[in-house]
């Protein structure tokens, strides 16, 4: 039943999925801005997958992962940030920072920002991680 539902209001789960992934990135990145970050890139995408954010902050170049949940029946979002996935953020990192050809002295570091809404949707913390993990 479910499925004829959303098949019918043209909202699949993937869609939705994506559609809290943008919000969430927005608002991070508004918050972000907020504290002195400049975004560089929003959703950088490379054959070795994607960054949601690239910014600078002070002088390093910050590599951002956005992860955003409604409610608490999956966790927390900073949970999601998993050995795989910040394996998978540095691999992406490394190669943005051989193609732009970044000054090699240049700090980087990765943040994650947890983006937590209420089960209707409304914002309830923004949380910022900075220098998360490192290679």
């Amino acid at each position: 039943m479910v499925e004829v539902k959303e098949q019918r209001t043209g909202t699949s789960g993937k869609a939705a999925r994506q559609g809290l992934g943008r919000t969430g990135e927005r608002l991070a990145a508004e918050r972000l801005q907020q504290s002195g970050y400049v975004i560089l890139e929003r959703n950088f995408r490379c054959r070795y997958g994607e960054i949601d954010l690239v910014a600078e902050h002070g002088s390093d170049l910050v590599f951002i992962e956005v992860k955003t949940r409604r409610g608490l029946s999956h966790g927390l979002p900073e949970e999601a940030v998993d050995q795989r996935k910040q394996q998978k953020i540095i691999q992406v990192g490394q190669y943005y920072l051989f193609i732009t050809n970044a000054d090699l002295e240049r700090s980087w570091r990765v943040d994650v920002v947890a983006v937590q809404l209420s089960v209707t949707g409304q914002l309830e913390e923004i949380r910022v991680y900075q220098h998360a993990f490192t290679a």
